[in-house]
């Protein structure tokens, strides 16, 4: 069996040989994720908020809101279309409250 020194002798050799192997590995593995990102036309954005432009939106907070497609003349009040229609275009022809004509 070997001696408590011996041991510890060993842990400082394979320490030594893993930070080696790390430090080997890590420029191959650097140069792979760079290659890829390259060939999939990755961000660095896209890499720390998620995938796409609804991973970057979602990871802004909060949801964005969708241009209003109606106005209430009296009112000015809008509605996107979507959703349950209010009050004011309810049961309506909704082509006489379309916004730009």
């Amino acid at each position: 069996m070997p001696s408590y020194k011996e041991l510890l002798a060993q842990r400082e050799s394979l320490e030594r040989q893993i930070e080696e192997a790390k430090a080997r590995e890590y420029a191959e593995v650097l140069n792979e994720i760079k290659q890829k990102m390259a060939d999939y036309g990755i961000t660095l954005q896209e890499l720390a908020g998620g995938r796409g432009a609804k991973a970057a939106k979602a990871s802004r907070g909060g949801r964005s809101g969708v241009a209003p497609k109606y106005r209430d003349p009296e009112s000015g009040s809008t509605w996107s279309g979507r959703g349950k229609p209010p009050k004011w275009i309810a049961g309506q022809d909704r082509d006489s409250f379309l916004i730009g004509k």
